[in-house]
């Protein structure tokens, strides 16, 4: 049995075409693009500012790429060379120190300098850009994303740009109308494109340029510090373009079709559209994606290292449960924190299960066939990690064994051989537990009601034989729940009598567990013993 796709290349292109699916949307724009103008590669750009560690919206807009990508391919039956270019803006000056680092003395000595040129920090690396590429580097490689790497301050110096610098100082003065307009008086006042490297100091200068000579390929400033009048070459590395000349003289120089943008920078991307334009290039196609959250609404940034890491994710859950994460809703802001976690653990789990039950027009819009390019793995995962977290929280079981004990007697063959993803998954619960639930554990006190309530539940319990489903244990918690103040007169049960609200749940988790909710009751006291139930319904009664 397999998820595969059992269409030929051509009917999956015609479902493809026919899907409203994000990705697939994106992608039928750069199909429109090259009917314009054909070519033989299409080039994606995601892109990188290395003055602080790698976060997870990095992340996100190389996942979220890769995933247009795929749906591009398959949108020309792959007969169109791709290639996915990961843009490190390491030739930046560091304007100021980030709040997250060693040694930030020594950073203060070096800034200014381009990031590749600034010492590092951390001692392992020539420079703060090179530490903070390989980062990035590691990071993509784990998660396999197939990538070409590239490096601003290489590019520059090995003359790559210098064509399409020349045709900037070419057109300066249609690039300077282009920017000045949006700059405030005091700064379009000595604005240039170019920021000359200064050769006595090597630091990136934010100076007026006195003259420039498009003939000769050079731009002139006079020195902030000594006076005098500098003239250096605009390639080879001897200048760098302000960052959105920059952007745009990028999508020129290579030929960029696809490059998206966080929602912060549409004007910028308006900006450098229209310089790319006046270089004589095609802006590329894209779309700005909302913004992540920390959990008190600000925005992430890299500086400040508010918001989740992605080690901190990794650490919690599967790359899967991130990727899940990003699919969805990319133009809505989202919050970015530690109690998003579970719930996309288990959608992930849940559109893996039901993706083998969907038709292929239902599969091109189930998040798992484009996190998995196309090839979701097949659904094996038989407990939730709501469900774990609540074992280990009940049971206080800090360790793997205990877990494994309590899953192996639910599901008898399910062992940690028999399904590491489990395993793994059992991993990441204990840490969730041991980080976020068990500091805020706080159990309350029944009511005399519910009290009652509570000891008929555990005489009920009792009555069951040994061999009881998660069904049946449901059926008797729901009846034993219905009745004041749990009843639910809007909502019937199956035979027409008043239904159970989600208090007399909540109520259950609240009182018994010390937890706010938490997974399907009858699940959960199969998985973790009607016996061991028992025993906490006795403690939570003579608390």
């Amino acid at each position: 049995m397999s998820n595969e796709m059992p269409a030929t290349a051509s009917d999956l292109r015609a479902l493809a075409e026919q899907s409203n699916a994000w990705p697939f949307e994106q992608a039928k724009q750069i199909v429109a693009r090259l009917k314009k103008k054909p070519k033989d590669e299409v080039l994606f750009e995601t892109g990188y500012g290395p003055s602080g560690l790698p976060h997870i919206g990095t992340f996100g807009e190389v996942a979220r790429t890769t995933m247009v990508r795929h749906a591009f391919r398959v949108l020309t039956d792959d007969k169109i060379k791709t290639k996915l270019l990961a843009f490190s803006d390491d030739m930046d000056g560091l304007r100021k120190v980030p709040d997250n680092v060693p040694n930030k003395e020594m950073l203060t000595q070096d800034l200014g300098k381009p990031l590749t040129q600034v010492r590092d920090p951390f001692g392992t690396h020539p420079s703060f850009g090179e530490h903070n590429n390989a980062r990035l580097r590691a990071f993509l490689d784990t998660f396999g994303f197939d990538y070409e790497f590239a490096s601003s301050t290489q590019y520059y110096k090995s003359g790559r740009f210098d064509a399409t610098l020349l045709k900037m100082l070419a057109n300066i003065d249609r690039v300077m109308a282009i920017m000045l307009p949006s700059l405030r008086e005091e700064r379009a006042a000595s604005y240039s494109p170019f920021l000359p490297v200064s050769p006595r100091t090597g630091v990136v200068l934010q100076v007026p340029i006195v003259a420039h000579d498009a003939k000769a390929g050079t731009v002139s400033y006079d020195d902030p510090d000594t006076k005098e009048r500098v003239t250096v070459p605009v390639t080879g590395g001897h200048c760098k373009l302000q960052w959105k000349p920059d952007w745009a003289m990028r999508w020129v120089a290579l030929g960029v079709d696809y490059e998206m943008a966080g929602k912060d920078l549409i004007d910028s991307v308006k900006l450098s559209g229209k310089i790319c334009s006046a270089l004589g290039g095609t802006p590329p196609e894209g779309f700005n994606y909302e913004l992540f959250l920390d959990d008190k609404g600000q925005k992430i940034s890299k500086s400040k290292g508010n918001g989740l890491t992605i080690d901190e994710w990794l650490r919690y859950a599967s790359p899967e449960s991130l990727s899940l994460f990003m699919y969805r809703e990319p133009k809505a802001a989202k919050r970015l924190y530690f109690d998003v976690i579970p719930r996309n653990v288990d959608d992930y789990q849940q559109f893996i299960d039901g993706y083998s039950r969907q038709d292929g027009k239902q599969r091109l819009s189930n998040p798992v066939w484009h996190i998995h390019a196309g090839n979701p793995p097949l659904a094996d995962m038989p407990v939730t990690f709501q469900l774990l977290l609540t074992l280990v929280s009940s049971s206080n079981a800090e360790n793997a064994e205990t877990l494994w004990g309590f899953i192996g007697r639910y599901r008898p063959g399910v062992t940690p051989k028999t399904h590491p993803k489990l395993d793994d998954m059992v991993g990441y619960a204990i840490n969730y537990y041991r980080d976020f639930v068990a500091p805020t554990k706080k159990f309350r006190e029944p009511t005399d009601s519910e009290r009652a309530a509570l000891t008929d539940l555990r005489n009920a319990l009792a009555q069951l034989p040994p061999e009881v489903s998660a069904e049946d244990i449901q059926n008797v918690v729901y009846e034993i729940g219905r009745r004041e103040p749990f009843l639910d007169q809007v909502k019937k049960g199956k035979d027409g009598r008043p239904g159970v609200s989600l208090d007399w749940f909540n109520m259950l988790y609240q009182v018994l567990l010390g937890q706010e909710k938490g997974p399907r009751f009858g699940s959960f006291v199969a998985v973790y013993g009607v016996t061991n139930a028992i025993a906490m319904i006795d403690a939570a009664l003579k608390r």
